[in-house]
């Protein structure tokens, strides 16, 4: 099969085009024809080596974490799904490996594709949709009329979180640019804030949940925002022990990730809030339930640009630069 490998560590020239064999399926293994693959900045950031402390990829591997395909064969022990099978998934983070056209799913990692979108709308979700589950339902339970500001709310993730908060009956906020205002009121945004002309720790007060995927100064005045025993959620932020713990972490690793999140937990702690960090994890149960909603009307795909398979590394730098101007970027294959 043909497939996009990361050789070594750093940047774009790391990455080529490969022939590989065919992966094999096991007994709970789902193997499917990839038609369309999600490109996200932790591609980039897997590519670059940032996370190699607690993901420790055997080189070369095949890069990508999202994908929409069909079900070419299934494992003895599969129950859930059928060849000829129209699905998608964010597979496990030890197995990922989408911009290749066939890949080996677990089947518990995989669901359904929504019967509403097409094969590149359902494959620019997976990831970035379990990420805002995995935020505000399972971690934040939010409930109707709580406050959420998401931050980068017309971006891969924010502009699924925004449309799964409002979903969710939450009075949604939102950052975004002077020429993505617009967009973000059309997703549901209850308030919209311009990052370029506004300051949004000066406008918004006594929220429950903040989303950040930016980290940095702007992690620290979303701490202000929140109400006493709010939450803020980061998946740009530092690494906290309760996620070194949730990998199973060696103790040096374990001692780092608390001495990177100390600075951001005590700050929390002080304003009587918490600080939690989120790594996704692939879960096909979740999407199952997301793909309820996207059927439903209540999520829809935002997708600023497809490339072709035979130039992810373009669609790579695409995303890499932030030349997106607004949701997903997609490789389709041939």
């Amino acid at each position: 099969m043909k497939a996009f490998t990361v050789e070594k560590y750093g940047d774009q020239a790391g990455m080529r085009a490969a022939d590989l064999p065919d992966p094999e399926a096991g007994a709970d293994d789902v193997l499917v024809k990839i038609h369309a693959a999600g490109v996200n900045p932790l591609d980039v950031r897997i590519r670059n080596g940032d996370f190699k402390a607690f993901l420790p990829y055997r080189l070369p591997l095949v890069l990508g974490n999202d994908l929409a395909g069909t079900v070419v064969r299934v494992g003895p022990s599969v129950t859930r799904f059928a060849v000829g099978d129209e699905v998608y998934a964010r597979p496990d983070k030890d197995r990922i490996g989408t911009f290749a056209e066939l890949i080996a799913v677990h089947q518990d990692d995989l669901a359904p594709k929504p019967a509403t979108l097409t094969m590149t709308e359902a494959a620019s979700l997976p990831l970035v949709a379990l990420t805002a589950w995995q935020a505000l339902v399972e971690r934040a339970n939010v409930q109707p009329g709580q406050k959420v500001l998401v931050h980068a709310g017309t971006g891969g993730l924010g502009s699924v979180a925004v449309q799964l908060a409002k979903a969710l009956g939450a009075h949604v906020a939102t950052t975004v640019s002077t020429a993505k205002v617009d967009l973000a009121r059309d997703l549901g945004a209850d308030e919209v804030i311009d990052y370029r002309t506004q300051d949004f720790s000066e406008l918004l007060r006594d929220y429950d949940v903040v989303l950040d995927s930016l980290g940095g100064e702007n992690l620290a005045k979303s701490l202000r925002v929140l109400k006493p025993g709010g939450l803020a959620i980061s998946v740009a932020g530092p690494p906290d022990p309760a996620f070194a713990r949730e990998l199973g972490a060696n103790p040096i690793l374990r001692l780092a990730m608390t001495a990177l999140s100390f600075t951001t937990r005590r700050n929390a702690r002080r304003r009587g809030v918490t600080y939690s960090f989120l790594f996704m994890r692939a879960d096909g149960d979740q999407l199952r339930e997301l793909t309820t909603l996207i059927d439903a009307g209540k999520i829809r795909p935002v997708v600023d640009r497809v490339f072709p398979f035979d130039e992810t590394l373009q669609a790579m730098e695409y995303v890499e630069k932030g030349r997106a101007k607004a949701g997903k970027v997609v490789v389709t294959m041939a």
